[in-house]
């Protein structure tokens, strides 16, 4: 069964584009692309999840829940 997760992406200075995954800590990746973001993202996901079914003793997943983003003008 597949699992859902969130990516935050945002474009850095260089004009390349940052990645996080609320879902899991520290799950984080780049790309020069948002294509080349998301393929390199999934990788860092398969990656924290194969390390924590590895390692119980390490633990990626956030257990509090995404509700989203909102954007306010100030």
């Amino acid at each position: 069964m597949k699992r859902k997760f969130h990516v935050l992406i945002e474009e850095d200075e260089d004009g390349g584009y940052v990645g996080r995954v609320p879902e899991l800590k520290g799950c984080l990746s780049q790309g020069d692309t948002v294509e080349e973001l998301m393929d390199n993202i999934r990788e860092a996901i398969e990656l924290c999840l194969e390390v924590e079914a590895e390692d119980k003793n390490s633990s990626f997943v956030d257990h509090t829940k995404f509700v989203g983003i909102q954007e306010i003008r100030v």
